[in-house]
């Protein structure tokens, strides 16, 4: 069958086809990467172990525990709250008093 129709197979191929590429090769890892020789600079990078954020965040955790499960911290805790958000409360009405005063102020300069 030698006709025009026949299509030899080898010749579809593209040219630039890896035939025997490596499936296993990943080339968003670094082949070249070796944990063992990097373990000072993990230590000091911002992704590495630090103690003293390591014992900001126990403290932190500690006072959060405590604060959860003990009642008369709570209730403490609280009142506290209570205390700042009256004083807050009471410095904005301060502050409406002072803004009405200079508005009246204007007011009887411009009469």
């Amino acid at each position: 069958m030698n006709n025009q129709y026949d299509i030899n197979i080898e010749n579809t191929r593209p040219n630039n086809a890896k035939v025997n590429a490596n499936i296993n090769q990943n080339p968003y890892i670094n082949q070249n990467f070796n944990p063992a020789a990097n373990t000072s600079q993990q230590n000091n990078s911002a992704g590495g172990f630090n103690t003293g954020d390591f014992v900001k965040g126990a403290l932190i955790g500690a006072a959060v525990t405590y604060l959860l499960t003990n009642k008369t911290a709570q209730e403490n805790a609280f009142k506290a709250f209570g205390k700042g958000s009256e004083l807050f409360q009471a410095g904005i009405e301060e502050l409406k008093e002072r803004y009405e005063d200079v508005k009246a102020q204007i007011q009887a300069n411009k009469e």
